[in-house]
């Protein structure tokens, strides 16, 4: 199994990574992460476990995930991708909100550059389209902040395949961060249309959780995943995961954590190898 992937066709990384939302205030991912200290902990871990990619947003606080990374991380070596969103408002734990217009998302752009202390974002992605935004003016405002050399590389999140074909008028698209797992396979069309055309593909959910709750659904309700995990001496979780990982060689799962030894399991999926046996139990065959 392929374990590196060439996000944006010149940045090399790990095929999983770790999505840091989880690393603030609760309820609703809204405010600083209570355990400041902790997060800072888990994030250096990560990268000592060989962890290349950490995903973020501005969203994520909103703010303070960016903080916290940049506490913990900066400055960043020459093979760390921070990957950040903008487009997504929150002032509320449940008051959260697209705003895709260009000078929002310039707004929001510089703000993540000063809090990540970068003078260029490896990988920015629209959040999510505004429906009060024509979808190209969004795209276009990141295609300008390209550039201007504030962004290296330009992703789409919560997207639909006709939304991707569109953008790729505009500019080149790196990578797609799209709900998916193993139950939930709607966005199969997407995951094979990246594929094709070398985008990398970054499932959030992939254990099925509901946004910001905790908890992973997939691995309590998918009787497949216990029998195979059992086989293997593993945990559903690591099977989901190791499941994403073999489905496409451009699926690069990013789960979040707040526990070092959750983050240590979910890593340690990157080492298991489903064979074709596991994969009729889990119903889930390989396109």
């Amino acid at each position: 199994m392929k374990t590196f992937f060439n996000l944006g066709g010149d940045l090399s990384v790990h095929r999983l990574g770790l999505g840091a939302m989880r690393l603030c205030g609760q309820p609703g991912n809204f405010g600083r992460y209570s355990d400041w200290e902790g997060g800072i902990k888990l994030l250096r871990h990560a990268v000592s476990l060989g962890v290349d990619l950490i995903d973020t947003a501005h969203a994520y606080g909103p703010g303070t995930n960016e903080e916290l990374i940049a506490e913990a991380l900066a400055p960043y070596g020459g093979t760390l991708v921070i990957t950040t969103k903008g487009g997504v408002d929150k002032t509320a734990p449940d008051k959260v909100f697209p705003d895709g217009k260009p000078e929002s998302l310039r707004r929001f752009c510089e703000a993540s550059l000063r809090r990540l202390k970068l003078e260029r974002i490896d990988l920015y992605q629209l959040h999510r389209p505004d429906p009060e935004v024509h979808f190209a003016e969004s795209v276009g405002a990141l295609a300008q902040l390209q550039r201007e050399g504030k962004i290296r590389h330009v992703g789409l999140s919560n997207v639909t395949l006709e939304q991707i074909i569109q953008a790729e008028l505009i500019l080149p698209i790196a990578s797609v961060q799209n709900r998916y797992n193993l139950m939930e396979r709607q966005d199969d069309p997407v995951v094979d249309y990246c594929r094709e055309q070398g985008i990398a593909y970054l499932p959030w959910g992939p254990l099925a959780a509901k946004p910001f709750e905790p908890g992973a659904p997939l691995t309590q309700a998918h009787e497949g995943l216990s029998t195979v995990a059992k086989r293997h001496g593993a945990t559903p979780g690591q099977v989901a995961l190791a499941w994403l990982l073999r489905r496409s060689p451009n699926i690069l799962p990013i789960p979040g954590t707040t526990s070092i030894a959750h983050l240590e399991e979910n890593m340690a999926a990157g080492k298991l190898e489903l064979s074709t046996a596991d994969l009729r139990e889990l119903g889930a065959p390989i396109h």
